[in-house]
């Protein structure tokens, strides 16, 4: 599958989809200001689809298709280019809650991360939802049709927090790895350069 953004994105958030067949969608946008250099902004694009389970308890549980996740980074002052590489990230959260907004009538999701902390409220935009295809986009020889955990992953605890003009090509791509400018590189190799004159300098005089 090619999926592609031709526009660059203008408003941070997140939104989440769920069908009543157990599948799910997610996508973040988060921009990181910085104070003391603006133009040093940094963003951050992720996305995420797979199949969810309600505990016992009450705590809704994502498991992602760990090889359709993706993930693309913008550090300007960092990295020459966006830094495009996979992402899977199972989500727990503790509990959830479907109402009707008291003040506009419109249905509105609660969603508590894995320590009780309420995430920002999202309202219903499209019944049903819409989603990309729910099975595997991109297949690989151990990728299954479903949604499959990490081995190494268990329920994983992360919190969402609260302007970048790149654009996401390939986003789907069948061979999409990590893509780090060769001037990241050079900046690593600088670094350790210096270590280890410092070093040398430290000890000879």
């Amino acid at each position: 599958m090619d999926d592609q953004v031709e526009e660059g994105l203008h408003w941070t958030g997140f939104s989440y989809s769920f069908t009543d067949s157990g599948f799910y969608e997610v996508a973040y946008y988060r921009a990181g200001a910085n104070p003391t250099d603006p133009k040093c902004t940094k963003g951050i694009i992720q996305w995420q689809h797979g199949k969810y389970q309600k505990a016992s308890n009450g705590s809704l549980i994502l498991n992602p298709i760990t090889v359709d996740g993706r993930q693309l980074m913008s550090d300007p002052c960092l990295y020459e280019n966006s830094v495009y590489t996979r992402y899977q990230q199972q989500e727990v959260f503790k509990q959830y809650e479907v109402l009707v907004n008291p003040f506009d009538k419109a249905m509105r999701l609660n969603l508590y991360g894995w320590d009780g902390t309420p995430l920002n409220p999202m309202y219903l935009a499209y019944r049903p939802p819409q989603m990309l295809p729910t099975q595997t986009l991109n297949p690989t020889k151990t990728a299954s049709a479903g949604a499959s955990q990490s081995s190494g992953t268990t329920k994983t605890k992360r919190d969402v927090d609260g302007d970048h003009d790149g654009l996401v090509r390939d986003a789907l791509s069948r061979n999409a790895m990590l893509k780090q400018s060769a001037y990241a590189d050079r900046i690593w190799w600088l670094g350790v350069g210096l270590t280890a004159l410092g070093g040398v300098g430290y000890f000879c005089f």
